[in-house]
């Protein structure tokens, strides 16, 4: 069994690096519709369409273009490589629009941007 550590995750963003990126996540739902019939004793249901969302985590650094382009409303074509971008590791492709973008500023801290989007269309599982 395969583990891998936090700091191998890579996110590209329009085919660029994400710099200072420090977490994120990649949640995948699919909808779920009953087609119980009225003679049926349980209840059953099928699977329906499916999407996908995410959050992205980051050091603020206005220096860092693909950082600058995450904002509310944007489209991004986006890599997620939770175990790099060697040969051979897994990825998640897609599309999605930012739906939110936050700068996080406390007296103690580093300066963070978190993003959140929702993704269109197809999410690709495949290998860097």
């Amino acid at each position: 069994m395969a583990t891998h550590f936090g700091k191998e995750g890579v996110v590209t963003a329009g085919g660029t690096g994400i710099g200072e990126l420090t977490a994120y996540t990649l949640e995948t739902t699919a909808d779920v519709v009953e087609d119980t019939q009225l003679s049926d004793a349980a209840k059953s249901f099928v699977a329906g369409r499916t999407s996908f969302s995410g959050t992205l985590e980051m050091s603020y650094d206005e220096t860092d273009s693909p950082q600058q382009t995450l904002t509310a409303g944007t489209s991004i074509s986006f890599i997620l490589a939770p175990e790099g971008n060697s040969s051979g590791d897994e990825t998640f492709t897609g599309t999605g629009i930012v739906t939110g973008m936050n700068v996080n500023v406390s007296l103690d801290g580093i300066t963070t941007r978190s993003v959140t989007f929702q993704g269109t269309g197809t999410l690709t599982r495949g290998t860097a």
